[in-house]
Formats: structure tokens, C-alpha cells, sequence
């Protein structure tokens, strides 16, 4: 017999966003399609709601107006005084904190999915914040599954060093049937790496051409990563195969990211499922 997480309550309430980066034209189009016509994401028993979040930077058709939205749903901001003075996208993360959260409140949503794009080729991409979340996997391995063959890649963010304060941080998440036990392969940050740079902080070097394009294939030590202006190839250092993710992402040049190393990893989920009312 394998044993269950039980929940309380099952899903009842799930959110769609769309916007969180103004520029991010995929999610723009069909949360707008949704609000128009949601017949193809409605469920019984389940409130599903489509939302533009950030309809500044969408109206202008750029990444954000004051800061990055997808920064900003940490305790500090989300606790700070409203004034004139506040960043717009602080603002909005307090509305929408407002009406979809907060996590620990029993009348937050249960799910919310933000939906992104990146100038990056990385395909069909799901963001994963805790690698013990039994829920969260079996989801992410629900999402997979039902792609195929399509492929679809879990990015797994957990790092000590590496702090995320997203719209992923207002929703709860019980669940709503049984799901048996499961195990999922995702690609664990390692650590981001810079463009290489002068003494005055300017970029002395581009992604290799080996190496544009390659996201989620294997990198080797001594493999070309980055070409100077002057045209010397600077290898991958280390000692062990990396598999790199956000190559040559365009909105990561203010955030001095290259790209990001990360390590291949299985993870197991625990059967789950939800009481019955």
C-alpha cells in the first residue's frame, strides 16, 4: 500500500496570468482570448480566472514601467506604505497580493500559472521552486505527461543564494484526486554566470556561436562558451558537464547574466490526494 498526503479541500480556485512582463506577448494574447471567451478553460466545480497583471507595461509593450513585477512579491514590498513615491509594478504586486492572495489565507487561490516567454531556446519551460513539494511535482509531472512528446523541461530554482519574490508566491495548493507515486527529471541551478568584462564594467565578449541556441544540452569543461570582440574563445572552466538555460536571454543583459548553469536531477513524489465533499 502506498501512502497519501491528504488535503482538505480540493481545487477550487485557479488564476491565469498574463502580462507580468509587459513584452511577453504569449500570455498578453491568450489571457485577453480567455477574458473574451473562456469556454476552453472553464472546469466544473473550479473558478478559473484569466488576468493581466501588469496592463502598463503591456499597454506599452515593455518589460516593466518602474521594476521587475516578477521581483517584488516578497514580505518587504508587499508590506511597504502606499504612497506616490512606490514603484509602479510594488503597487501592483500589492493589488494583486490583495485580490489572489496572501499564501497563508484560506481564501487565496489555490494556483496561480504565469505564463512568460524568453528570447532564449528553451522550448516549453516550467519553473520549480521547491523540490519537496510533493503537489508541485506530481503537477509538473502531470504538465509533462500530458505534452508528449512534446518535450517540456523542469527548471528547478531552489538555491540558497538565489532569492525569488514572484507571482508564484501567493498561491496555496491542495489538490483535487489521487495521483500515484511519480518521479520527474528537472535541471537544478547551479550558479549564473556574468559576460566577461572590463575594468569598467563593460561586456568584452558574446555568447560562442557553439553555444547560442544550445539550451538544456550538455556543456563539457573546455567547451566554447563566450567569444571576445577580438576573436579569442573563453572555454567552460570546472571539472563537471553543466547544462546551461537562459542563453543569451535578452532581458538579462540589465541583470548581468549570461546564462545559467544547472545539474540534471530526479526528483520522487509521494502519491497525493484531496478528501471528497
Amino acid at each position: 500500500m502506498t501512502s497519501c498526503h491528504v488535503f482538505e479541500d480540493p481545487i477550487k480556485k485557479v488564476a491565469i496570468f498574463g502580462g507580468t512582463h509587459g513584452n511577453e506577448l504569449t500570455g498578453v494574447f491568450l489571457v485577453k482570448h480567455w477574458l473574451e471567451n473562456g469556454a476552453e478553460i472553464q472546469r466544473a466545480g473550479i473558478e478559473v480566472k484569466p488576468f493581466i497583471t501588469n496592463p502598463r507595461a503591456v499597454k506599452k509593450c515593455t518589460r516593466y514601467i518602474d521594476c521587475d513585477l516578477n521581483r517584488v512579491f516578497d514580505p518587504e514590498n508587499l508590506g511597504k506604505k502606499m504612497s506616490e513615491d512606490l514603484p509602479y509594478e510594488v503597487k501592483r504586486a500589492q493589488e494583486i497580493s490583495h485580490l489572489f492572495g496572501p499564501k497563508d489565507n484560506e481564501d487565496s487561490y489555490d494556483i496561480i500559472f504565469d505564463l512568460h516567454n524568453t528570447t532564449s531556446n528553451m522550448g516549453c519551460t516550467l519553473i520549480l521552486e521547491d523540490s519537496r513539494n510533493d503537489f508541485l511535482i506530481q503537477m509538473f509531472h502531470y504538465i509533462k505527461t500530458s505534452l508528449a512528446p512534446l518535450p517540456c523541461y523542469v527548471y528547478l530554482i531552489e538555491h540558497p543564494s538565489l532569492k525569488y519574490a514572484t507571482t508564484r508566491s501567493i498561491a496555496k495548493y491542495p489538490v483535487g484526486q489521487e495521483f500515484p507515486p511519480c518521479t520527474i527529471e528537472v535541471y537544478k541551478i547551479m550558479e549564473k554566470v556574468d559576460y566577461p568584462r572590463n575594468e569598467n564594467g563593460e561586456i568584452t565578449a558574446v555568447i560562442h556561436p557553439n553555444l547560442q541556441d544550445q539550451d538544456w544540452k550538455p556543456l563539457r569543461p573546455g567547451d566554447p562558451v563566450f567569444l571576445t570582440l577580438d576573436g579569442k574563445t573563453i572555454p567552460l572552466g570546472g571539472d563537471c558537464t553543466v547544462y546551461p538555460v537562459f542563453v543569451n536571454e535578452a532581458a538579462y543583459y540589465e541583470k548581468k547574466e549570461a546564462f545559467s548553469k544547472t545539474t540534471k536531477l530526479t526528483l520522487n513524489a509521494k502519491s497525493i490526494r484531496s478528501s471528497l465533499h
